[in-house]
């Protein structure tokens, strides 16, 4: 809830207005898992909010470990679904990689989230219980909504929570510390742009619409003729940072044809570009545009050769490149890989 929702609850059992702001601290400082922590409170306000409401905080069902110390957790959701977080250690850094959906209706076809069935949206509560109920909270630094689901498919409950995150009665977080990552949503995005100061991360995987469509469907709806004209329209030079998140599939999409055509779209903007390893989906049938579903195991990821080439190439025409590390596939929680389809 926000401060003035709060004040709400506060009013309804009684409590003067200024409660409000006990209640945010308890919940988004404390993150306090019942009302009777809350003793700035008369024993019978607590009493009276037990009573009416739930702080709706719920552990993780599962938890696993990779050998790269990234750690994968099932949440349950108020719904009864099933969603799976992915916290990332990295020296003093701690990222916290968090879904927005069960499930995903953009279906691209190298994703694992993509290819089960779309159970629904997140609440508020949900895509926060995330932060709020993992065991690593205190170590958080970064948080990615890079998880299941599209985030601006769910854009009013994405928005709702990265204003508690970041707002004073809140987490307290700076806008800076998260990114929102879309298939590229054209008038959710504008909208996105313009209501939050998150950092802004677009799926790309091709700079050529037709072969961006072949294994990115949401391309045919939200084209890049529409979107990069968009994105041209903002101010990317301050503090708020834009990327291009980009999947490098061997033979598909790794060429100097590619280089040259990602080279011509985004040269004029201020931008990044994340370069990330295929993770091939570990299920019988998987396919991927101009391989038959019998290709052998590891055809679909470049060489590193090939990643350094492109890294190399983009950055030589003044576009800032890094290859992302790959965090957590053995446990399945790399880039592509997560999914509850077993668990719904």
């Amino acid at each position: 809830m926000t401060i003035g929702e709060l004040r709400t609850v506060a009013a309804s059992v009684g409590l003067p207005a200024f409660a409000s702001k006990q209640l945010a601290e308890w919940l988004y400082k404390h993150c306090a898992r019942s009302f009777s922590e809350m003793t700035n409170l008369s024993k019978a306000a607590r009493e009276r909010l037990a009573e009416q409401y739930s702080i709706g905080c719920l552990p993780p069902l599962e938890r696993h470990c990779s050998e790269d110390g990234t750690v994968k957790y099932l949440f349950p959701t108020l719904s009864g679904h099933r969603v799976e977080t992915v916290f990332i250690p990295d020296g003093e850094r701690g990222t916290l990689c968090v879904s927005s959906q069960v499930g995903c209706r953009m279906k691209c076809r190298f994703c694992m989230t993509g290819r089960q069935t779309f159970e629904g949206d997140l609440t508020t509560a949900d895509i926060l219980n995330q932060v709020y109920s993992l065991p690593e909270r205190e170590r958080l630094t970064n948080i990615v909504f890079m998880g299941q689901g599209e985030p601006l498919d769910n854009l009013d409950n994405v928005l709702r929570a990265t204003e508690i995150l970041t707002a004073d009665y809140g987490f307290g977080w700076s806008p800076r510390r998260i990114t929102i990552s879309t298939a590229g949503l054209r008038d959710k995005l504008q909208r996105c742009i313009e209501e939050c100061d998150c950092h802004i991360a677009i799926s790309l995987h091709s700079p050529f619409p037709e072969e961006r469509a072949d294994i990115m469907p949401a391309e045919r709806a939200y084209s890049l003729t529409e979107m990069l004209p968009l994105l041209h329209a903002y101010d990317w030079s301050h503090q708020r940072r834009l990327s291009f998140e980009y999947i490098v599939f061997r033979g598909l999409n790794d060429s100097p044809r590619h280089a040259r055509e990602l080279v011509r779209l985004l040269s004029s903007l201020d931008c990044r570009v994340n370069l990330i390893r295929c993770h091939e989906i570990p299920t019988e049938g998987y396919s991927t545009p101009g391989y038959p579903s019998s290709t052998p195991p590891g055809l679909f990821e470049a060489p590193e050769e090939t990643m350094l080439w492109l890294r190399d190439y983009l950055t030589r025409h003044h576009i800032t490149t890094t290859i992302r590390a790959s965090r957590g596939k053995d446990i399945l929680a790399a880039c592509g890989l997560l999914s509850t389809q077993r668990t719904q």
